[in-house]
């Protein structure tokens, strides 16, 4: 094999490498999102599509916090500070939203549970979070989201400490893609 050869194949070599990694990173964010809706990793919570089947005598707090992301000309607080709930009762809170501008702007709430470990077992039926929300100049909505804590809580040695849970959301300007090809004024989250 000549010196050129060898030059070959480690430039072919070199740039395989350099794909690999390149398909790595785009694929690495929504492997992450899916290994922390799966494992509750950070405070991620989850969905279900029904209630709990039993509820507990064991009952837990669930605070409520909200905040705006830069860019976003909205106010955003939960209507309620916090609700106690037995573990397994299907909980409804809701939050409010406010447009501060002359025009109609859009928005999405990321949103995570502290203790992160608590993240697994804080369970979401129905939340404004799951879309995007389009709120009207100055216009105001009360939005709901429904929930219960899983009875696996209550299994979960680790988790024997936990009595208060925090459910945050952060709401940031949403450019969708149709925004985005018309100059669209707001920071994608």
């Amino acid at each position: 094999m000549t010196a050129r050869d060898k030059n070959k194949k480690t430039a072919f070599i070199a740039s395989m490498v350099v794909a690999g990694m390149v398909a790595m990173s785009f694929a690495a964010v929504p492997a992450y999102k899916a290994f922390c809706q799966v494992t509750g990793w950070g405070g991620t919570t989850q969905r279900a599509e029904a209630e709990a089947d039993r509820t507990l005598q064991r009952q837990v707090t669930v605070r409520f916090d909200a905040t705006v992301g830069q860019g976003l000309s909205w106010r955003f607080k939960p209507e309620q500070v916090s609700q106690t709930l037995h573990i397994g009762e299907t909980g409804l809170a809701f939050y409010e939203a406010e447009n501060l501008t002359d025009k109609p702007v859009t928005g999405r709430a990321t949103f995570n549970v502290s203790p992160a470990k608590a993240g697994i077992y804080f369970r979401k039926i129905e939340c404004f979070c799951f879309t995007e929300q389009t709120l009207q100049p100055g216009e105001k909505v009360s939005m709901p989201v429904t929930y219960f804590i899983d009875p696996g809580l209550d299994d979960d040695k680790n988790l024997d400490d936990v009595q208060t849970i925090t459910l945050a959301y952060t709401f940031f300007a949403w450019e969708s893609d149709d925004s985005a090809a018309g100059g669209g004024d707001s920071a994608a989250e």
